[in-house]
């Protein structure tokens, strides 16, 4: 018995396989240019460390003045934001949270107040919780999970005292090893 129907005699026969998809245009997946590759890993960095595309450029345009590799200068320079460190000592949950509180002047650098999320720390600079900021339940409900965080080596955590010190420059290997540093430096290479 032969139950397709009139209509599996022509093209538009839906039991048979096509290599195209159903529809007026051949909607084909291209292979992504090696512009769009580097457009896509240099956004995806930009969403991981939450910045705009005006703070990325200038980031990257310090990096390249560095000596060494422009690459994983940039990523050092990424890592060492405030909003960063807060976040990798694990006051927050992540890097947005961790932007709003110092937005809201919940840390001290230094003995210094500090609400500026892009402050680079360096080596040597102890970031704490201020004082008055350690009565908020938010802060006592994270002093109770501090001390199950990973901290990664460039950093040290003082879970009893909320908070934390750059002990060292952070390597490559500290960074977010899914960011391609090396398509991002093409991208802006391509761009001068």
């Amino acid at each position: 018995m032969f139950l397709k129907g009139e209509r599996c005699m022509t093209k538009k026969c839906a039991i048979e396989r096509r290599p195209n998809p159903p529809g007026p245009h051949q909607q084909r997946r291209r292979k992504p240019s090696e512009y769009g590759l580097q457009l896509r890993e240099k956004q995806k960095a930009r969403r991981i460390y939450g910045l705009l595309e005006t703070q990325f450029r200038k980031t990257f345009g310090e990096a390249s003045k560095k000596t060494g590799m422009t690459g994983e200068t940039l990523l050092r320079f990424l890592e060492q934001r405030l909003d960063n460190v807060v976040f990798r000592l694990g006051f927050a949950a992540n890097r947005e949270q961790a932007r709003q509180l110092v937005t809201h002047g919940h840390f001290d650098v230094n003995g210094r107040k500090t609400n500026i999320p892009s402050y680079r720390v360096r080596v040597g600079d102890t970031i704490k919780v201020r004082d008055g900021s350690r009565s908020l339940t938010y802060f006592k409900d994270v002093a109770e999970t501090l001390r199950s965080k990973p901290v990664p080596q460039w950093l040290s955590l003082q879970a009893e005292s909320l908070g934390g010190s750059v002990v060292a420059i952070p390597e490559r290997s500290d960074c977010d090893q899914s960011v391609r540093e090396q398509l991002i430096v093409e991208y802006y290479s391509r761009r001068v």
